[in-house]
């Protein structure tokens, strides 16, 4: 085949109205993409964000009939979603499998993809337009830099590289920089959602985006706090889709129900939720249009879903992946498994919870696990395994610090700090097989638990005592120390 007739069979506007009508077997975009205009940049266009806030998006912009809420998504570590998505005009299909049925959805709210690695310029540029009225944010827990206080790490040579004036490449830099070209050019009002597994994650954004600014020159942060404070406004929001990596299986299914070739393909569950706090400095979509909800307090679902939802995803992925079990489905279809995390939700994690109203907490329960058990999903337990060293926090350490300040030893969230422990220090499941440690403390991690050399006791207390994951508390609690040792010494058995 030639390139020329490779590319005709690419995803693309021209493509995809040549094979509109009647009895197609999927969904085109919901609104006009050649009529959008460009009202929002997000940082970290990846799989999340196009198969969550993008397609919510583009359902409200759809509901209301409006036209300017386009998406220029950032790419941060690799050009490789740019050159799916621009020879594509910015289409990608959006493929979502139940457990028994399958439906394919052509999204076309993002109008542009700038590399910010490549790009650093013209990623401030678009933050600093007048016409972007939204900055939203999936850079993933490690994308914020923090450091062990919670606050901007400014030992990190990527941050002090920002700080120092270079092209900004940290999403941190990249948003302060633009943000300070708004200052100077228009002064218009702006909001910043972010929209990852962090706790109050407004807030956080605040805090590390003033941190910057505390660190510039005096000459360049005159005027500029003060500014933010009054016309940025810094939204917290619970997000919650389970969509794992694209194989190339979907990407077969997807070219055999559309007939073009999309190299952009995420696939997803059916189910999707978004609670975002009703914070806003400017105009907005009008997502409740689209089913997301609009409050102001996101903290209850926000706390439901870090704490049943991603702990327990946590627990099946360390946990499975020891076992041998390459999905978070087949390590559900285990019985010891299915009762550890059930246990966990129910025993640990439902006494710590200030549940929202019109949240029922054993349908939630329920849901989770069925959510959990799709096949369909093929959701890896190593993909779910990454960046432990970020997660636990905000995941299980918190339920962890409440019951043991209720008195009560939490032995189920312990269990999958324990497992996450010896998957740390084993490195291989139960076949032998090499389990990657994808995390930006790897190399801390793994000369840790080196030093142990395999003994319970050891491992616990040489990775209990890295403060930026366990603060200073855990590690001098000795009912959960003796836990930790004993489930320890279980996993290592095999």
């Amino acid at each position: 085949m030639s390139d020329e007739a490779e590319v005709g069979q690419r995803l693309r506007l021209d493509a995809l109205d040549r094979l509109a009508g009647p009895g197609r077997a999927w969904a085109g975009p919901a609104v006009d993409p050649r009529a959008l205009r460009v009202g929002i940049v997000h940082l970290g266009i990846g799989a999340f964000h196009r198969a969550h806030q993008a397609v919510f998006t583009e359902l409200a912009a759809a509901a209301t009939g409006r036209d300017d809420w386009g998406i220029t998504g950032v790419t941060q570590r690799s050009a490789s979603v740019r050159e799916q998505l621009m020879p594509q005009d910015g289409l990608y299909t959006v493929l979502e499998r139940g457990a028994d049925v399958a439906s394919l959805r052509v999204v076309g709210s993002v109008r542009e993809v700038v590399f910010g690695g490549g790009e650093p310029a013209a990623v401030v540029d678009r933050i600093a337009d007048p016409a972007v009225r939204l900055v939203t944010l999936t850079v993933t827990e490690k994308g914020y830099r923090r450091d062990g206080t919670g606050g901007l790490d400014r030992s990190d040579p990527e941050v002090v590289a920002d700080l120092a004036g270079r092209p900004p490449r940290t999403a941190i830099g990249q948003l302060v920089r633009g943000l300070q070209r708004r200052h100077a050019q228009s002064g218009a009002p702006v909001t910043v959602l972010p929209c990852d597994n962090l706790s109050d994650n407004g807030q956080v954004l605040r805090g590390l985006v003033h941190d910057f600014v505390d660190a510039l020159p005096s000459a360049q942060a005159a005027g500029f706090a003060d500014w933010i404070a009054s016309s940025v406004r810094f939204p917290s929001c619970m997000v919650d889709r389970i969509v794992p990596a694209t194989t190339e299986q979907d990407r077969a299914d997807v070219r055999r129900v559309l007939g073009l070739e999309d190299r952009g393909v995420v696939v997803a569950e059916p189910f999707s939720q978004w609670v975002v706090e009703d914070d806003f400095a400017a105009d907005r979509p009008a997502w409740e249009r689209a089913g997301a909800v609009l409050t102001a307090d996101v903290a209850g679902w926000e706390a439901v879903k870090l704490r049943m939802l991603n702990a327990s995803h946590s627990l099946l992925a360390y946990l499975g992946a020891l076992a041998g079990y390459d999905t978070i489905a087949a390590a559900l279809s285990d019985d010891r498994l299915s009762a550890a995390a059930e246990a966990l939700m129910v025993e640990d994690v439902t006494p710590t919870l200030r549940v929202p109203d019109g949240l029922d907490l054993t349908d939630y329960r329920r849901q989770v696990l069925t959510r959990f058990a799709n096949p369909a999903l093929r959701h890896r337990t190593v993909q779910v395994a990454m960046d432990g060293s970020q997660k636990l926090p905000v995941r299980l350490l918190g339920t962890v610090r409440d019951r043991l300040s209720a008195g009560a030893v939490p032995r189920h969230a312990a269990l999958a700090v324990a497992a996450w422990m010896v998957y740390v220090s084993q490195g291989r499941d139960v076949r032998g097989r090499e389990l990657p440690l994808d995390d930006p403390m790897a190399d801390r991690l793994q000369a840790a638990a080196a030093a142990a050399d395999g003994e319970p006791h050891r491992l616990v207390e040489s990775l209990l005592r890295i403060p930026e994951i366990f603060g200073a508390d855990l590690p001098e609690h000795d009912g959960f120390r003796a836990v930790l040792v004993d489930h320890v010494a279980v996993l290592l058995k095999g």
